[in-house]
């Protein structure tokens, strides 16, 4: 996957803990993750998968309390580190709809398996799904429902609701994503 998922993980520890967060992180992870971090996490390159699995599962141990609920967070702030800034345009312009289709056509921008599709599309409803990702994990179920709600947060310019209505860690053939908005 892209490495802007994982900086904007290191970004968000540097933000809410500091120098001491950043020693806490990296005693936390594998010496090669670690080797990663501090060549510093270029957003255009590709990184193994596992070390986005690892760099979250770290994070939630460290600095939440190992439910991988903080990994929801980690997705919005993902969301609005790139979203606010170099596709920032795009949201003040396009409806919520119109991000979404960007969306799915961006996904293998940032994925090299799996697609996202829409499978339904209401007004202030959507459901979309992700479909033969490779490996799939909790973690990246809980940040694609983060950067998702956040995301429509951001185009809709209201309060929006993302809950997984399947997932293929739980046996589903995909995992679906419920959007609604106000």
């Amino acid at each position: 996957m892209k490495g802007s998922a994982l900086a904007s993980r290191v970004l968000w520890v540097e933000l809410n803990h500091g120098e001491a967060g950043n020693a806490r992180l990296r005693a936390a992870c594998s010496p090669e993750l670690v080797m990663a971090i501090d060549a510093g996490i270029q957003k255009a390159r590709w990184y193994p998968f596992g070390q986005f699995v690892e760099l979250n599962e770290a994070i939630d141990e460290s600095f939440g309390v190992g439910d991988l609920e903080l990994v929801r967070t980690l997705g919005r702030f993902g969301a609005d580190a790139s979203l606010t800034t170099i596709y920032r345009l795009f949201y003040k312009v396009g409806s919520v709809h119109w991000i979404l289709a960007r969306a799915v056509r961006l996904w293998s921008a940032h994925y090299d398996s799996g697609y996202l599709e829409l499978v339904a599309r209401e007004p202030h409803r959507a459901v979309a799904r992700v479909c033969g990702f490779a490996t799939p994990h909790r973690i990246h179920c809980l940040s694609v429902e983060g950067w998702c709600e956040r995301s429509l947060e951001l185009s809709a310019g209201g309060t929006a609701r993302v809950v997984e209505t399947r997932c293929r860690t739980r046996g589903d053939d995909c995992c679906e994503y419920a959007c609604s908005w106000q």
